[in-house]
């Protein structure tokens, strides 16, 4: 299935992209309002998010070129060190761009 790339192709997935979000998040916060939050589904929870992080992160480590193994290891270090993500990750940013523009 092919489309034209047009601006209307392009607000059109843009829309259908909003709509597909908004329908998760919302319809995620209904159906956990009828979950008891106890031990287990927090556990849960927790755990998921962690799990999601390094399925993204792996790859990337394993594949990736030198810039991206130096934006991890520069986000890793700085958020050791601060103790706040988005410091880090703004340096890990910063270091991809910085490594790819300089090699």
């Amino acid at each position: 299935m092919t489309l034209e790339s047009g601006l209307g192709v392009g607000l059109l997935v843009i829309g259908v992209m909003t709509l597909v979000t908004l329908t998760t998040r919302y319809g995620g916060v209904f159906l956990m309002s009828f979950v008891p939050i106890n031990r287990r589904v927090e556990g849960f929870i927790n755990g998921m998010s962690g799990s999601v992080l390094i399925a993204l992160i792996l790859p990337m480590a394993v594949e990736g070129d030198q810039a991206a193994r130096m934006s991890l290891l520069t986000t890793l270090v700085i958020f050791l060190v601060a103790k706040k993500p988005l410091p880090a990750i703004g340096a890990g940013i910063l270091m991809a761009a910085g490594w790819r523009y300089l090699f």
